[in-house]
């Protein structure tokens, strides 16, 4: 599991920085002035995607999440909802950009919008699952290091 968010860090840093240049070179090729979701895809990409993946990881290292089923599901889950909430974003920025500034009113873009969310939602109780789970393993760390002679020398 190390491996998967690792590799998913790095393909969310990637999508995030061609997501970024993307919204810049388009709206600037189509003189486009105004507000559209391109504008949030490069942050989405990099906060959701690649600073999260790597904070998985740290916490994937220290309490070895992999091991639970509930960990695996909301790898799954989390990287196809936040593809398809990416993926809606990029489209409704597009369209927005060339209808010139008009925001495209489609509910079913709207519904598949919303399942992207609903994924989201479902993996992150499946990540609290596997967490709890695993925390409640844990023995219980002492609240301080105790003191060595090295802790103790004046300075």
């Amino acid at each position: 599991m190390p491996k998967k968010l690792y590799y998913s860090a790095g393909i969310y840093t990637a999508l995030g920085l061609l997501g970024g240049l993307f919204y810049r070179e388009f709206t600037h090729a189509r003189e486009f002035v105004g507000a559209t979701q391109l504008a949030v895809v490069h942050t989405h990409l990099l906060v959701l995607g690649t600073i999260f993946m790597l904070m998985l990881l740290a916490l994937e290292k220290l309490f070895d999440l992999g091991e639970q089923k509930s960990f695996r599901v909301f790898f799954w889950l989390y990287n196809i909802g936040l593809i398809i909430t990416v993926g809606m974003q990029t489209t409704l920025g597009i369209m927005t950009v060339l209808d010139h500034g008009v925001k495209p009113e489609i509910p079913m873009l709207s519904g598949i919008s919303g399942l992207g969310h609903m994924l989201l939602t479902a993996a992150l109780i499946a990540l609290f699952t596997a967490l709890g789970k695993r925390i409640k393993l844990e023995p219980h760390l002492p609240s301080s290091r105790p003191a060595t002679a090295a802790h103790l020398r004046p300075r």
